[in-house]
């Protein structure tokens, strides 16, 4: 077998390196002609050194390395898998998909990184003193670049204007943290993105109300997703029509400070920015806390504090959790089909065996984190410096060997009610569904039983503790003979099932994602085309005149119904065919635009009841949509047992800006034609081609008003601590009366530091370009008009398209976020339909993003 020779020359240390353009090509074979899967599994998951070099040609390669590993560990265990039964379950994405972090990381030596996809952070005692905050900002970026997504609670931060005992007199309040914690995230690079943070404070915080509004203001806050922690009292206050509380400390029987608020008012605040922005999410904390087992354990360390990025695992300080997802599809029998059933059977046997797998993975991440702790000690750094990083891995190391929580979950099950013919989101759907995840939930804690039996029970289990825990209570009452047997063996794991979102792990099994229903069953692509061509039909000529034809793109599941119906697949269907088809489809109105919100809402509430952790779910709303509705669902979720929701109107991120993206307008006409002599700058790097590039952007009332770009500590360029990320361009003249930009910045030690002559620092070609674009920039050319001059430039020389390649990469972090592109169209889907988000091109209609 071809695989297993591969696998041979692997394990004896032959490792032949592919180019990309290999990888991609044999990748796109593998899923059979899909480019976005082939793109995202060869640029996010295929086995790769730091330098980006390949050494797997398709998913079938990556697999085996992953049941390799996972065998491994088994042979530890009694009764250990086989590699054939792993890889059988890992093969064609069909069954357990490992993501994220362990289907990157797993078997991977190249890099030393955590396999965790998220962690919560946080000190003993909710400490708010200045050193305590920047602890916890130094451990926030040591978990980013080992590419882990993180959260922590700002609630124990005092508010503003409390007195404190140092040289300020009164403390800042959070919002000054916000913005630092969220600098610290975008500052992380984790292999071309930056890194994913939570921030999250309690609703009976005095300067709540000040956090729910800190995202409103463009540009603030801008790496970090926020939420609030609501409880019941403040929910039945709004209900109820009744004041509410605040108090500091937030949990303390007797505050410091407390105060009487309007909860009504506050309420109408959290809805309207959440209507407008699409944050502040919502966190039910009394119920996160009420249904969390671990909280159980919460004296011994397991009290939950915050989310991850995503809301779906809540964590106590310094556990960690990785993640893996069941195709809930490849379980239905004859899909699309009168015959078509749920094979039950077949899947609470690879629930169990899914547990076991995540078991594994426990033990695999704590070889990493052992790695990641000898690096440490062997780095050059002294022992003070190298202690915080310390510290922070062998508290995560406790956790995981402590609690070894885990996080099943699922994918495709919009594609698998649409498979047995039921629509998402009717009442016989929401039922079939909580179905499934009841017998998923009462798989997982009985294979979790059995691996007590066979490896131990977490160390800390105790039946006393949990007795009383709603989720517990609700696996008694389905299973009597399950709870007696955790009772008197344990437990292997503390936490076992999560819902997470899908993204990447659905483009590969090809699937809707996560709990999700289809986002569209159909859309139309466009293809260039020669209009004097004859076999071609013209349906779009765009703005320069280039003629285009359409063409329909089905989901893959879609697809397949269709086939199984006897309808072609290769036909050119008109814009009314591909109407009745879908019409005729079970798709039709079961899309992320149709299903019914309260619905939605109350399915997520019912199925919550059998996941301990969290479930990641959005729910769209159309543009038109009131505050009113937004307040409704809220309300409804909180009522069905939802433990966290978000929602967002379409277009509403975009409409955050729209009244400020006049102003900024009118105030591009004041702009100075004369350069100030001082201007702050940003410093951004990047890099082109595996080459080190630098660039200073210079601003005006945070504006790019010039830039100088080149390479990086070449010995001709500029070399520049990689700590330093702002300072001042200051403008000379020299005695010849030429210019002179110098770059000013103040080092560790707290002295200025100038670096002369940046125009003279690099390539001349690049400093002639980069006059052109400051000049465009300074008479206050739009952004995006400038990236658009910019890639139109017409350059023969591979070093200088490198260095303009740069200049849009450091340009495009200013626009703001929710732009509205102007020109350009999806890759995938071909729509014009395209806005900014954090320097990312995102298409509003098939949901791909293009980075660059």
């Amino acid at each position: 077998m071809e695989v297993k020779e591969m696998r041979q020359s692997t394990d004896s240390g032959t490792l032949k390196i592919y180019t990309n353009e290999e990888a991609f090509q044999s990748a796109l074979k593998y899923f059979k002609g899909d480019e976005l899967a082939a793109r995202v599994w060869v640029n996010k998951y295929a086995l790769k050194d730091s330098d980006g070099n390949l050494y797997e040609l398709t998913p079938d390669e990556m697999h085996w390395r992953l049941t390799r590993e996972v065998a491994r560990i088994e042979k530890r265990y009694p009764n250990p898998m086989t590699e054939e039964q792993i890889y059988g379950l890992f093969k064609n994405f069909t069954y357990i998909i490992p993501q994220g972090g362990p289907m990157a990381g797993i078997g991977n030596e190249f890099q030393i990184a955590s396999l965790s996809n998220c962690f919560v952070i946080g000190n003993d005692g909710d400490s708010d003193s200045y050193g305590g905050i920047m602890k916890i900002d130094q451990e926030q970026v040591q978990l980013m670049k080992r590419r882990g997504g993180v959260g922590h609670d700002l609630s124990h931060i005092r508010p503003k204007g409390s007195p404190v005992k140092n040289s300020a007199l009164t403390s800042t309040g959070i919002v000054p943290f916000m913005e630092r914690f969220s600098n610290s995230t975008r500052e992380v690079a984790q292999d071309g993105r930056r890194g994913a943070l939570m921030l999250s404070v309690s609703i009976k915080h005095p300067d709540s109300e000040k956090f729910i509004d800190a995202k409103m203001e463009p540009g603030k806050i801008t790496g970090a997703n926020v939420s609030v922690k609501i409880d019941d009292d403040f929910m039945r206050s709004v209900v109820e029509e009744k004041p509410y509380i605040q108090q500091y400390p937030v949990d303390a029987k007797n505050p410091k400070y407390s105060k009487e608020v309007d909860a009504q008012q506050l309420w109408n605040k959290i809805v309207h920015n959440a209507w407008k922005s699409a944050e502040p999410g919502i966190l039910f904390w009394d119920t996160i806390t009420r249904e969390s087992v671990p909280d159980s354990y919460a004296d011994l360390g397991y009290r939950t504090v915050s989310t991850n990025p995503c809301g779906e695992i809540p964590l106590c300080p310094y556990d960690s959790c990785r993640l893996i997802a069941i195709n809930l599809y490849s379980y239905v029998e004859h899909p699309f089909t009168e015959e078509a059933k749920f094979n039950f059977d077949l899947f609470r046997k690879h629930v169990g065996y899914a547990q076991r797998i995540m078991d594994d993975i426990i033990d695999l991440e704590l070889e990493k984190i052992d790695a990641i702790l000898e690096k440490i000690d062997n780095d050059p750094e002294t022992e003070e410096v190298k202690a915080v990083e310390r510290n922070l891995w062998a508290n995560i190391r406790r956790k995981a060997t402590e609690g070894r929580r885990t996080g099943v979950g699922i994918t495709g099950e919009g594609d698998m009610l649409a498979g047995l013919g039921l629509r998402y989101g009717s009442d016989i759907a929401v039922d079939f569904s909580i179905e499934v995840h009841k017998a998923l939930a009462l798989a997982a804690y009985g294979a979790s039983v059995e691996l007590a039996g066979e490896r131990g029970s977490f160390p800390i289990y105790n039946t006393e503790r949990e007795k009383s825990n709603p989720f517990i209570q609700r696996i008694k009452e389905a299973d009597p003979a399950l709870y007696e047997k955790m009772s008197k063996q344990g437990r292997r794991n503390i936490a076992l099932l999560t819902i997470a979102p899908t993204g990447t792990t659905s483009l590969m099994t090809q699937t809707t994602s996560g709990i999700e229903p289809v986002f569209l069953p159909v859309y139309k692509r466009r293809r260039k085309v020669n209009p004097n061509d004859p076999q071609v039909r013209v349906d779009f000529v765009d703005e320069v005149g280039d003629s285009w034809e359409e063409y329909a793109v089905f989901h893959h599941k879609f697809l397949t119904w269709m086939e199984v119906s006897g309808y072609e697949t290769n036909k050119n269907y008109t814009q009314e065919e591909l109407d009745e088809l879908v019409a005729l489809s079970p798709y039709y109105k079961a899309t992320s635009n149709d299903v019914d919100w309260l619905s939605k809402v109350k399915m997520q509430g019912q199925v919550q009841k059998w996941v301990d952790h969290s479930i990641s779910v959005t729910i769209n709303l159309p543009s038109d949509a009131s505050e009113e509705l937004v307040g409704n669902l809220y309300v409804e979720a909180w009522r069905s047992g939802c433990k966290g929701v978000t929602v967002y109107r379409d277009g509403s991120r975009a409409g955050v800006l729209v009244s400020n993206k006049e102003k900024k307008e009118d105030d591009l006409s004041k702009f100075p034609k004369k350069r100030p002599q001082v201007l702050e700058a940003d410093v951004v790097r990047f890099q082109n081609n595996k080459e080190k590039w630098i660039a200073f952007v210079g601003l005006l009332d945070g504006r790019p008003y010039e830039i100088f770009t080149g390479l990086a500590d070449d010995e001709d360029g500029i070399l520049l601590p990689k700590s330093v990320l702002k300072g001042s361009i200051i403008k000379n003249i020299e005695e010849d009366e030429t210019s002179r930009y110098d770059f000013q910045y103040v080092n560790k030690r707290g002295y200025k530091t100038t670096i002369e002559g940046l125009s003279h620092k690099f390539n001349k070609e690049f400093w002639n370009y980069a006059k052109l674009i400051s000049g465009v920039l300074r008479h206050g050319m739009q952004i995006e008009d400038v990236l658009h001059l910019v890639a139109g430039l017409q350059l023969d020389n591979e070093n200088i398209n490198n260095w303009k390649n740069g200049v849009e990469r450091a340009l495009k972090k200013y626009i703001p976020n929710g732009t509205k592109a102007r020109k350009g169209h999806c890759e995938n889907c071909s729509s014009d339909n395209l806005v900014y988000q954090e320097g990312c091109l995102i298409c509003q209609d098939c949901g791909s993003s293009k980075c660059g």
